[in-house]
């Protein structure tokens, strides 16, 4: 007999882990959060939201617990990719968006959400054993104050690239690894080298802008995310060095052969904790699947890639968001058949499309006339305003439409961010991570009877016409629009209802 009995156990306490930990929260399930370290991490890791994660944070209420902002989140206009800047001043309805936020400071405000909303969070406890079954997954894990067993209905893995949970569970890995060395250190730089704009001036040499540098002999990054603390990184292709421990003597040695002149910086003046690491090829991989019988997998434990554009949190965090209320409808009992193999269906595609540009990028970084000859290729094609459009649904993971059944033009899309005619806008009516019917014709209402206690009505009206009516998910995903509720527009209605939420209670 196990010691304890839980609906959901997530190992690793990282913000996907949380993010998820809330999201079933928020659907009255209650998990149980396990992590090995003794508490949050203060390492620095990744220093920033991109792209789409940025609006469904705010369908939960947590863009302004985020950012102590009033207004909405607004688009970015500028990006880069591969150390080339993209314009997305033109693009019509931008889907690009920016959050600066690093992580230790996001797995705090996480963690706070996640024990305001009653979650069971246990620093310090980590797995040692895991026996799936086709009843559930059986547990053992390890605290400094003992050892016990949980008794788990379901099982997610959130404990990284070298996932303990995937590994258990037999799903194969598969991918490449790039002939690259990268470097990255906090570092302190004179005053007098930085630049308003973000920039150092590095004497002999010139300008390095902030980001990323691709030069004839690697690549660099600097960034100043929090003043005074100057991150420097290098990315050299090469083959791979001692693993031994990194110092900032050998960071410097890497950057004099990359820009051929010295950078001029000190150790950081702070306390800390700063970043100092080192990293032996970049490993581009997926999951063979996301989920295998009662075990599902998450973050990077389900996907890894370069970091370049940051995408790796945009990605994992709107995996999240797709799992929660499909997995809290599951342990629920009110979710249809089929509903929670849709994780996988609706988000290894995009784990491909991100692996596919990440890909593309350290492509694009390598030394040579012949990459040299591209990059200025690309760079004429990025000043197309077709390109620009393309580039923006790309790089914020909003060019993916999901199969959603319905054929609408807005169905299988985030929903738009719209203001409604009193005031509110759509983003508000998602914050308890429910269903919502939003009827703009005040005819639609009585087609959810039976849906009631699932799907929250709406009613509301907008000035632009967009639809008659939207049924949106909980992730905001539009499952079924209509620009007139006819008979057959009401059956379509009925027909994503059962396919999304089970079937009517009336029936």
């Amino acid at each position: 007999m196990a010691d304890e009995r839980a609906d959901v156990v997530i190992a690793g306490a990282g913000p996907n882990g949380l993010l998820l930990a809330c999201e079933l929260a928020l659907a009255g399930v209650r998990p149980v959060v396990l992590d090995v370290l003794p508490g949050p991490s203060p390492e620095p890791k990744a220093n920033g939201l991109v792209g789409q994660i940025i609006r469904a944070l705010d369908m939960r209420g947590l863009y302004r617990t985020f950012t102590g902002d009033e207004d909405p989140p607004r688009p970015a206009y500028q990006g880069r990719f591969a150390a080339m800047t993209l314009n997305f001043l033109g693009v019509p309805d931008n889907p690009m968006y920016m959050l600066p936020i690093q992580q230790p400071r996001l797995v705090r405000l996480l963690e706070k959400r996640a024990r305001d909303l009653g979650v069971d969070l246990r620093w310090g406890h980590g797995l040692s054993d895991i026996r799936p079954s086709t009843e559930s997954v059986g547990l053992s894990v390890s605290s400094p104050e003992r050892d016990y067993s949980i008794d788990a209905g379901f099982l997610v893995g959130a404990d990284g690239g070298r996932s303990l949970v995937r590994k258990a569970a037999g799903i194969d890995f598969p991918g490449s690894t790039a002939p690259t060395v990268s470097r990255l250190a906090h570092v302190h730089v004179p005053g007098e080298l930085r630049r308003t704009d973000g920039g150092v001036d590095i004497p002999g040499h010139g300008t390095l802008p902030f980001g990323h540098t691709r030069l004839d002999r690697g690549g660099l990054i600097f960034a100043e995310f929090e003043p005074g603390r100057s991150l420097l990184g290098t990315i050299e292709f090469s083959p791979p060095v001692d693993e031994v421990p990194m110092t900032l003597t050998e960071l410097r040695e890497s950057a004099h052969r990359i820009l051929g002149v010295e950078f001029p910086f000190e150790e950081p003046k702070d306390e800390g904790p700063h970043a100092l690491r080192r990293i032996n090829g970049q490993n581009t991989r997926i999951a063979e699947r996301y989920r295998d019988g009662r075990v599902l997998l998450l973050g990077d434990a389900a996907h890894v890639h370069s970091p370049m554009g940051g995408p790796g949190l945009n990605l994992g965090l709107q995996d999240t968001i797709n799992l929660g209320w499909k997995l809290a409808a599951e342990i629920n009992g009110t979710a249809p058949a089929g509903l929670l193999d849709t994780y996988q269906s609706e988000r290894y595609p995009v784990g491909l499309r991100v692996m596919m540009h990440s890909l593309a990028q350290t492509a694009l970084m390598v030394s040579g006339p012949e990459v040299t000859a591209l990059r200025t290729l690309l760079g004429e094609l990025f000043t197309s305003p077709d390109v620009q459009q393309r580039m923006a649904g790309l790089l914020a993971g909003a060019d993916v439409r999901y199969d959603v059944g319905d054929d609408h033009r807005l169905s299988g899309r985030l929903v738009p961010d719209l203001t409604l005619d009193d005031g509110r806008r759509v983003a508000e009516l998602l914050h308890e991570g429910r269903p919502v019917l939003l009827d703009l014709d005040g005819g639609v209402a009585a087609a959810v009877r039976g849906w009631e206690d699932r799907v929250d009505t709406v009613g509301a009206t907008i000035g632009d016409g967009l639809a008659v009516a939207m049924l949106i998910r909980p992730d905001g995903y539009v499952a079924w629009a209509a620009d007139t509720f006819d008979p057959a527009a009401e059956a379509a209605l009925r027909a994503a209802l059962e396919r999304w939420f089970g079937p009517s209670r009336a029936a």
